[in-house]
């Protein structure tokens, strides 16, 4: 028998989908910046979930004009047209896991809940950049979340009537994806199924911390080679094993 046995590799990263790209991607939590106004918390947003306190913008103590990656620009100009670019913010999950009591999209980081900072930068940043680069703006944006949280979340939906639209979740991420898609196809269709994005973008709003270069980069090769995915190097130290007991050696 020539067969090798199967090798393990055990590591810890992010983890990132793809429907034709992600934007999804964890660095720093000392390069938050700050919210724009639309999506400061308010107590009609807090409420029951407990999503409190209105953020200050002292408590940040990057510029988003000093720092190059959330700078306006992107660091080599390398800024794609977005008219066939649609985006999926999947807010779905439960935050099983993380055991604790709401879901982790909604849990606050500095003053937010984590899935205000994807709202603002898909919604607010991205628009922007892309308007004083002379591009156009992504064609859509679909938040998937649970029926159960929509009404909280109504007034920023209706804020930005034709640009956002909401979609339930499946029973697992790759059924969310699909229900954002059909919703994307619905909302940018041309009336014969086909829908009006050639590009989808599926990003994970429990990682905030994507920048507006890397989306820029990773929709540029996804329109230059037909797929791209964000990813960042790993941290963490790999193990090989080949019995999953005995550490064979550590993978450099």
């Amino acid at each position: 028998n020539n067969s090798q046995p199967k090798k393990k590799h055990t590591t810890s990263h992010s983890t990132m989908t793809a429907s034709r790209l992600s934007t999804a991607a964890i660095i720093c939590l000392q390069l938050l910046t700050s919210l724009t106004s639309a999506f400061v918390p308010s107590s009609q947003i807090s409420g029951a979930q407990q999503l409190t306190t209105t953020i200050s913008k002292t408590h940040f103590t990057h510029s988003t004009s000093k720092n190059p990656l959330f700078s306006s620009a992107s660091s080599d100009n390398d800024t794609p047209d977005f008219s066939n670019v649609g985006f999926l913010i999947l807010a779905g999950g439960t935050g099983s896991r993380m055991k604790a009591n709401m879901p982790k999209q909604f849990l606050t980081l500095r003053s937010s809940p984590v899935l205000h900072y994807s709202l603002d930068l898909f919604l607010e940043k991205l628009p922007a950049h892309c308007a004083e680069m002379g591009v156009s703006p992504p064609a859509m944006v679909v938040l998937v979340m649970d029926p159960k949280y929509q009404p909280e979340y109504q007034p920023i939906v209706d804020k930005y009537e034709g640009k956002l639209a909401f979609a339930n979740p499946g029973k697992e991420r790759q059924g969310s994806v699909e229900n954002g898609l059909k919703k994307l196809v619905e909302t940018t269709g041309n009336g014969d199924g086909s829908g009006g994005c050639d590009f989808v973008a599926v990003h994970d709003s429990a990682r905030p911390l994507v920048t507006i270069p890397e989306i820029c980069h990773v929709v540029s090769d996804a329109k230059e080679y037909g797929a791209a995915v964000l990813g960042v190097p790993c941290k963490a130290t790999i193990k090989e094993s080949e019995d999953g007991t005995l550490v064979a050696r550590t993978i450099p």
